[in-house]
């Protein structure tokens, strides 16, 4: 029995032995795979690689800055295309407090929510007033042309109602591109075109505009937007972005040059709101394997953002885009150098 006794303990022993030394060693390959994993989380976390938006499409790229977040609206480009054009049919929403991480909060507008309207879901632009939140996007008007919209909103992330009807409906297809800004004496603007730059004089509740000034039509002079190849022959084309720096009025847009047929981007510069514009220079070059291309510009924490979109996700084309961003910065005289289209963007605090 006693040699029976002592062989049953040494089996028991070894077995021990064996399950205690796979144990150290699983433990170590876990803990090997945790901190491989946590520096792969690690450099994610410190580096947002571009396209930022890697699970959709997106395009049109308009940053709004809110207390310590910034919120990013975008067009969405369908996966399916009808009639082989650009299918977009809502809005989407995502939030950054580091550039890196970024929430996304899904559509916050459709054309389902537009009564009146029955197809593309276009460029947007988003500000706040008074607590409220506004988003204005062009869309097409049922039995019309192009139309701005208007989505109101309690909150930066939405979603959004629709006003009811159109705030801008000239009943043509210059109605498209809306940019907003609110000047430092409490007049709003809102810049919109295609070919042709136009602005309304909004008034304080952001849902209608001065009707005497009226729809007001930007002369589109080469020394304004420079001699290009679009439809007034300047370089002008669509997409304006407008903001205020140091005194200083800007109006970014996309823009065609001469003999070019893919979209670069380009600014001029005002002492007024409402100009009269010098062009300034290439802000970013046509390269990046779409048609169109979209500014959307921001400080953020100290730092001067171009939002801006290509096709660089897999299965980009022209009408499958995906939103980019740069940092930059202003020459002492307000100038801005051309932008390089670049990887991403390091994390800020």
């Amino acid at each position: 029995m006693d040699a029976e006794y002592r062989k049953i303990v040494c089996v028991a022993v070894i077995i021990a032995s064996a399950v205690f030394l796979s144990a150290i060693t699983f433990s170590n390959y876990i803990g090997t795979k945790a901190s491989k994993e946590n520096d792969v989380m690690s450099e994610e976390v410190s580096f947002r690689k571009n396209p930022i938006i890697t699970d959709i499409y997106t395009a049109d790229p308009a940053p709004l800055v809110y207390g310590d977040t910034l919120y990013l609206y975008t067009t969405h480009d369908e996966d399916e295309l009808i009639n082989d054009f650009y299918t977009m049919r809502d809005w989407r929403c995502f939030s950054t407090k580091d550039m890196v991480n970024w929430e996304d909060h899904g559509c916050i507008f459709s054309l389902e929510d537009i009564s009146w309207a029955d197809d593309r879901a276009w460029a947007p632009q988003a500000i706040e007033r008074n607590g409220k939140f506004y988003l204005y996007c062009p869309v097409h008007k049922r039995n019309g042309g192009m139309a701005i919209a208007v989505g109101i909103s309690d909150n930066p992330a939405g979603p959004f109602k629709d006003l009811g009807h159109p705030l801008v409906d000239e009943g043509d297809w210059n109605d498209i591109d809306p940019t907003v800004f609110i000047d430092d004496d409490g007049q709003a603007y809102l810049y919109f075109g295609n070919p042709e730059l136009r602005y309304v004089l909004l008034n304080e509740d952001m849902i209608s505009y001065d009707k005497e000034v009226g729809v007001v039509k930007i002369p589109m002079t080469e020394e304004a937007f420079a001699k290009g190849s679009h439809d007034t022959g300047t370089s002008y084309g669509e997409g304006p972005w407008f903001y205020k720096k140091d005194g200083l009025y800007y109006m970014v847009y996309a823009a065609f040059g001469v003999g070019q047929q893919n979209e670069h981007l380009a600014y001029s510069t005002s002492d007024s709101p409402t100009g009269p514009w010098k062009y300034g220079g290439v802000l970013m070059t046509e390269e990046g394997g779409v048609f169109t291309n979209h500014p959307g510009i921001a400080d953020f924490k100290g730092h001067s953002y171009l939002f801006y979109h290509t096709g660089e996700l897999p299965g980009g084309s022209l009408f499958h885009r995906s939103v980019c961003v740069a940092e930059f910065k202003y020459n002492e005289d307000g100038s801005i150098d051309t932008i390089s289209k670049c990887d991403g963007v390091p994390a800020i605090n």
